[in-house]
């Protein structure tokens, strides 16, 4: 479903655009994905919306095949890019798991805040985005993707969470679309 309205009380949620995250390799320009991601929290700052910023710094203690044993981050890996211009306003995400609600205040604050519409963008498209996609629409949250401001380290999968499990979780749309439909409402 393509974007319909914007709430009267929607957030930015952007997930893992911090240093180590986007110096990993990704299907789209990271670059590109950054300065989207940028310009939605610019408008939403602008309007007076949260805008929540999401780093990782661990995650779930169970096996997997894909582990990554022996992995030590440089002291700036978790530190947000500085494109997204942090503001002090800015609600910070500290996440030990996939989503931003699972162990983390994120539910809380936007309750707080009135709430009831996230529009997410980050990396990576088909586990953190997805993941609190997923948690967000669970949360009974409208949820809007941007799909252009997200990308993944494979291009089919980033596709895949796209178009066959975004619809089902929310309504999809470009930045672009996102920041037109903002100004139009506010």
């Amino acid at each position: 479903m393509t974007l319909t309205t914007m709430d009267t009380r929607p957030a930015l949620v952007v997930i893992d655009l911090q240093k180590g995250v986007v110096a990993l390799p990704s299907a789209q320009p990271v670059g590109e994905i950054v300065q989207r991601a940028a310009s939605l929290a610019t408008a939403f700052r602008r309007h007076g919306l949260p805008v929540v910023l999401v780093n990782v710094t661990g995650r779930a203690p169970g096996r997997t095949e894909a582990s990554q044993s022996g992995f030590v981050p440089s002291p700036d890996w978790a530190d947000i890019v500085e494109d997204l211009q942090p503001q002090p306003d800015d609600y910070r995400v500290t996440k030990q798991r996939r989503s931003a609600f699972h162990g983390t205040s994120l539910d809380a604050y936007l309750q707080e805040h009135g709430v009831t519409q996230i529009v997410l963008a980050g990396v990576a498209t088909s586990s953190g985005v997805e993941s609190t996609a997923r948690s967000a629409h669970d949360h009974g949250y409208h949820v809007v993707l941007a799909t252009d401001a997200m990308t993944d380290s494979d291009a089919a999968t980033h596709a895949n969470s796209v178009e066959r499990i975004f619809p089902k979780l929310g309504e999809t749309a470009t930045t672009s679309e996102v920041l037109e439909m903002l100004e139009k409402t506010r």
